[in-house]
């Protein structure tokens, strides 16, 4: 029976993807390239263009397809930004998800993995553990709280089974580094390479454990078929933080330019630290291995040469203004 991978012509969906087939699965990709690219996708792969919000659409592939496992990656990841759209985030990354959660009670589907975030946890909870109570303070984390919620539920009404993943700030090949709103890696090395400024908010005191995509994903892509894994949640990623600004100093020692400029802008209301506790995940899985940043930004680096460059997007349908950060203000409606 195949698999569904939602946003699989995106960043980790694309490779979320690949390990799914490396294994010999059959995958289906559903994907409304909003955010990604189709090139992303594995040639061996089946992609279907299509938005998870379409729920007659979902209801027709499952149909279609019967899925025996679930890979939902899909969502509007640009935690910065959505307080500011919020219609459009709990649109895209609640009522898709529910869509997807509904076609898989309905169609028999054997495991839902979902990618949710640490944005759930909130501020003031480091290292962030699974048992604690999560807290969001944003509308992405809170949307991603909720589907955890309702995908618990749904185990108790309906018997779905789940697996859910807490990845946090994953970097590496095919991150869209032309999105000016999120993965502040991909921001750096795409200014660089366009002769302009890296932009960082506040001190750069703030700090996040930067993870590679290849440390992550092998756990993911295993899930359904690991012992110890349904209706568990998971934090996944990079055990060591760093602050923004070593991060700026490792992508201009990696791009060659040590002395590229900075400019910090004023600060946005965001949680300080953020990093996790990845001792279950390791209980269950094994030792993945760690990257370390060094590394994963050379790695990310080669890929983004080749790449090359991306004219950065501009998100026109901002619902609220008020607070806006200055420097995504342009292009507002």
């Amino acid at each position: 029976m195949p698999c569904l991978v939602t946003g699989g012509a995106g960043f980790l969906g694309a490779h979320v993807t690949r390990a799914l087939l490396d294994a010999g699965r059959d995958v289906v990709v559903l994907d409304d390239l909003s955010g990604g690219f189709a090139d992303n996708v594995d040639p061996r792969a089946r992609m279907v263009t299509g938005s998870i919000v379409d729920h007659d659409a979902v209801d027709a592939l499952f149909a279609a397809e019967r899925f025996e496992h679930v890979f939902h990656v899909a969502a509007y990841a640009a935690e910065g930004l959505s307080p500011f759209i919020k219609r459009f985030n709990y649109t895209n990354n609640v009522i898709g998800s529910v869509n997807l959660i509904n076609a898989s009670i309905n169609f028999g589907v054997r495991c839902f993995v979902f990618t949710s975030s640490i944005a759930v946890y909130g501020s003031g909870q480091v290292p962030m553990t699974e048992d604690l109570l999560p807290q969001p303070e944003d509308s992405y984390g809170i949307a991603k709280y909720a589907v955890e919620q309702e995908l618990r539920a749904s185990h108790e009404f309906f018997g779905l089974d789940y697996v859910v993943f807490r990845p946090h700030n994953v970097y590496g090949e095919l991150q869209n580094i032309g999105d000016r709103y999120r993965n502040v890696l991909g921001i750096f090395i795409n200014q660089i390479m366009r002769g302009e400024p890296l932009s960082i908010f506040g001190d750069g005191e703030q700090t996040r454990a930067f993870s590679y995509v290849g440390d992550i994903v092998p756990a993911i892509a295993a899930a359904p078929e690991t012992p110890g894994t349904r209706g568990e949640v998971f934090n996944v990623g990079a055990d060591t933080p760093y602050s923004i600004n070593t991060l700026a100093d490792v992508v201009r020692r990696a791009m060659g330019a040590p002395d590229h400029p900075v400019r910090h802008l004023p600060s946005r209301n965001e949680v300080v630290d953020a990093f996790s506790d990845h001792s279950k995940v390791q209980a269950v899985f094994g030792d993945p291995g760690s990257t370390s940043l060094e590394e994963g930004v050379e790695r990310m680096v080669r890929w983004a040469r080749e790449a090359g460059a991306r004219e950065p997007s501009r998100f026109s349908a901002i619902e609220i203004t008020k607070n806006l950060p200055s420097i995504w203000a342009e292009g507002a409606q």
